[in-house]
């Protein structure tokens, strides 16, 4: 709403005891308010352009090469996000609402890894790893990224790891157990294990749970030391969303030749995921007071795309071609739905 409609605007003059707003002020206004919520969105929007076109430059350049692009993925993956994670978890509200979060969030995955088996036929044939495209969500990286330009600096990212919980155990259990499968392997539960704490990421957040729940995260920032904590997390995770975008922008490719099938199994993604993140947000809401920020951890979680790691998990074989493409197409696809959130969210 612009601010020529606010009740403490200051009206110059009134008829009959009417406040009367001169026509020509009142557009001014409306006007000065549309352009400065554009200005936030591109506030939001242009960095997570900017970095995935540097990635995107990088690569085509050969500025950066595949030792130096595997390099930056193992400086995310093993330093900055679990840090993230951990700091993300460690202050946590671990109350029902985080226990409702993961039960949702646990089902849609369940539900849309489903959906993606009865939908197989669509995409032949290349419907061997659709259910695997169909669920799950890349929130390490790129869900934190994203919802941390719209929670903003001072914002906490916790919001989305109550959501993030769910997704997380269900990729690690389920999800990576079918996907084992597809690829002709065997899983068991000690293999499942091993890739659970192997996997600094799913540490970081282990642990900090562990020492939220147990209200260790509350007691330390309550102490003289809270400021030095705060800062060290700071200053080790600042560079993690640019570093996640600009891998992100390195990887995008789209071929010619796959784009039938990769814009069904998009669309059939962003069909069931608007579906399930609508019931979601109906089943959260309904226990939960509704949040604008906690609606929006919601749109960017069903937003994102796959799972970025079918082929370290699986022999893709001749659908490797499919299955990057896919996730290129995905991520474009969560890039245009992010425009819209920011939108939202600032309206």
């Amino acid at each position: 709403r612009c601010a020529a409609h606010s009740p403490r605007f200051p009206f110059p003059f009134s008829f009959g005891g009417v406040v009367r707003r001169p026509a020509f002020l009142h557009l001014q206004l409306c006007f000065w308010g549309d352009i400065m919520l554009f200005l936030q969105i591109v506030q939001m929007v242009l960095p997570v352009l900017v970095a995935m076109a540097i990635g995107f430059f990088c690569r085509r350049s050969g500025l950066l090469n595949a030792q130096g692009h595997a390099a930056l993925k193992t400086v995310i993956g093993n330093i900055t996000l679990p840090v993230v994670l951990f700091n993300a978890f460690l202050t946590a509200e671990y109350n029902a609402g985080l226990v409702l979060g993961f039960a949702v969030v646990f089902t849609a995955c369940c539900i849309a890894c489903a959906a993606g088996y009865a939908l197989r036929p669509l995409v032949a044939p290349h419907g061997r790893f659709l259910p695997f495209l169909m669920s799950s969500f890349e929130v390490g990286m790129l869900g934190y990224a994203l919802y941390g330009l719209l929670a903003g600096e001072n914002g906490s990212l916790s919001t989305l790891a109550m959501f993030d919980i769910g997704q997380t155990l269900f990729a690690y259990t389920v999800w990576l157990a079918l996907l084992k499968v597809a690829g002709g392997e065997r899983a068991d539960a000690k293999s499942l294990l091993k890739n659970m704490f192997t996997n600094p990421a799913f540490c970081g957040m282990a642990l900090g749970i562990v020492l939220g729940a147990l209200g260790v995260g509350k007691w330390v920032m309550a102490s003289p030391v809270s400021g030095i904590v705060t800062e060290l997390i700071s200053f080790l995770s600042a560079p993690t969303a640019c570093l996640i975008l600009i891998v992100v922008g390195y990887e995008f490719s789209l071929k010619a030749s796959l784009l039938r099938p990769v814009l069904i199994t998009v669309a059939l993604r962003l069909a069931v995921m608007a579906a399930l993140c609508a019931v979601s947000a109906l089943v959260v809401f309904r226990f939960l007071p509704f949040d604008k920020l906690t609606m929006a951890a919601l749109l960017v979680l069903f937003s994102l795309p796959a799972p970025f790691i079918i082929p370290l998990f699986a022999d893709v074989g001749d659908d490797a071609e499919y299955v990057s493409t896919s996730y290129s197409a995905q991520t474009l696809a969560t890039m245009l739905c992010f425009v819209a959130i920011a939108v939202y969210t600032m309206a």
